[in-house]
């Protein structure tokens, strides 16, 4: 059985992403299953940092795999923690020289973009029910975007979606958020 954590990561990415087009190109590989969900194991930054190069390493060796969800379901519960482990990636993806290869977006339960107010619904886009890294290959992504009208305007019609009275989207973000904050304490 696999660990609830990743149950509700994928439920999030169907219910939300998938289902409110936040990343029109989600569901492609959601149906193909070329998803990797890989629960991080470590509780401190170094062991994290372990974890993303064997999944950098697994992405090299299984071209299948399109894309791997990271998830820090312990030790990256503090936002400030999991930017310094944000941080601390991307310059090691550069001394590994990933860049090029490979891309980070950034997830967490408490996602605050800077400059936006806390309670800003816009923030949503890049809450996820635990701390996580997606790595993406940014060959692909680049053929993807490539592909794609405007896709500069992905983020703006994210907000404005959110921000929207009776936002369908955000409601379905607080309630999965809701979930792995209940399954925290329970």
């Amino acid at each position: 059985m696999e660990p609830s954590s990743i149950t509700l990561t994928r439920a999030w990415l169907e219910s939300f992403v998938v289902a409110h087009d936040i990343c029109p190109f989600a569901g492609r590989e959601v149906q193909r299953g070329a998803i990797r969900y890989a629960l991080a194991e470590s509780r401190d930054l170094e062991g994290l940092l372990h974890e993303l190069v064997a999944e950098c390493r697994r992405l090299d060796a299984e071209p299948d795999i399109a894309t791997t969800l990271l998830i820090a379901s312990a030790g990256m519960d503090d936002f400030g923690d999991y930017l310094d482990w944000l941080e601390l990636a991307e310059r090691l993806l550069e001394d590994l020289e990933y860049v090029g290869v490979y891309q980070l977006a950034s997830f967490h339960p408490d996602y605050l973009f800077d400059g936006v107010e806390r309670t800003d619904p816009a923030n949503a886009t890049n809450r996820s029910p635990y701390p996580m890294l997606h790595i993406l290959r940014e060959a692909e992504l680049e053929r993807v975007l490539a592909s794609y009208p405007d896709p500069e305007a992905i983020p703006e019609r994210n907000m404005a979606r959110l921000r929207a009275p009776d936002s369908r989207a955000l409601a379905a973000s607080r309630r999965l958020l809701a979930q792995s904050t209940g399954e925290a304490k329970g």
